[in-house]
């Protein structure tokens, strides 16, 4: 048949049907339900089609065929609606074919609709990072050899990248050096998969922070009560006190860690905690920089920060003085 023949007066309707790969098949919306179980026919070009079973234990008969846009137009003629369920790619040739079809202006074309069956939740993407991770350890002979240590000076790189993107502002930037630091978490996880002895995955990972996060915030998740910044903090450090029963103040401080950065972390400790503790007195600019450190995060000032924000007002001082472009 003909879909300009007089039999095909009523053009009838094609709706084509796209799912997510993050979602569990077979989860659809009720509208998708609707549409699929009104239709005159449902195609789907995937005979692998991870919705496929669960549409035919619905008793929803699903043909398997690629039809062209025409071949898709003709099914559709006398009223009748045909559902195509989309593949991952979503069907850019029969896109196309009916997109250059409609511009001839000579054929009657159906009512077109697309209908989403499934969306992807926040975070969904992550799942492909996921998934993404796993193939190239298994397949790249560069990431599959690499372990912690060796992944180890990348982190701290990264880290460092995303401060200066903060630092100067630039969105652009920033969201892709988080991407950076985000790929070193799943990329050790990964690795960690893998250890003999004492395994975990990314979904360890998460559920760890998790629950920290749970047990950090009563004043969200319990019944305890916090209208400040100042009662959030009081909050987090005792409960950080009860769960790691800490001997010192000082435990879990990197010492790796910048100096600067260092000496903010430990006078914080100690101010939070309320002990007098009088600095060490030496001979040397160590003990001056210790004390200026000390001074600047009584004053809430990051004495790393502080320092960045000088040593680039220097770098452009020596770039006008070398003649170049700051």
């Amino acid at each position: 048949m003909n879909a300009t023949s007089p039999e095909a007066a009523a053009p009838g309707r094609i709706v084509l049907l796209t799912t997510s790969h993050r979602v569990a098949p077979g989860l659809l919306s009720w509208p998708a339900w609707q549409a699929l179980r009104s239709a005159d026919r449902v195609l789907c070009a995937d005979g692998a089609h991870p919705q496929l079973p669960y549409l035919r234990e619905a008793g929803i008969p699903v043909d398997e065929a690629a039809p062209t846009a025409q071949e898709l137009i003709d099914a559709c003629a006398g009223g009748r609606t045909v559902v195509v369920v989309a593949t991952g790619e979503g069907e850019p040739a029969l896109t196309d074919g009916l997109a250059r079809l409609a511009g001839t202006g000579r054929v009657a074309m159906p009512e077109l609709e697309l209908l989403p069956a499934s969306y992807d939740l926040p975070g969904a993407r992550l799942l492909d990072l996921v998934q993404v991770m796993d193939r190239i350890r298994v397949e790249c002979p560069w990431s599959s050899q690499q372990t912690h240590k060796g992944l180890a000076k990348y982190g701290i790189e990264e880290a460092y990248e995303l401060v200066e993107a903060i630092e100067d502002g630039d969105r652009d930037e920033l969201r892709e050096e988080l991407g950076d630091v985000l790929l070193q978490v799943v990329f050790h996880s990964r690795i960690a998969e893998e250890d003999p002895e004492s395994p975990f995955s990314i979904d360890d990972v998460a559920g760890g922070i998790v629950t920290k996060l749970i047990h950090r915030h009563p004043h969200v998740f319990g019944d305890e009560t916090a209208t400040t910044p100042e009662e959030v903090k009081e909050h987090w450090l005792r409960t950080k006190a009860e769960e790691k029963r800490r001997e010192s103040v000082t435990e879990g401080i990197p010492l790796g860690q910048p100096g600067l950065a260092l000496a903010a972390k430990l006078a914080s400790r100690v101010r939070t905690a309320g002990l007098e503790v009088p600095l060490p007195t030496g001979d040397g600019i160590g003990y001056e920089l210790l004390a200026m450190a000390v001074r600047a995060e009584a004053a809430g000032v990051d004495p790393e920060a502080a320092l960045r924000v000088a040593a680039r007002a220097y770098r452009d001082a020596v770039r006008a003085a070398e003649g170049a472009p700051s």
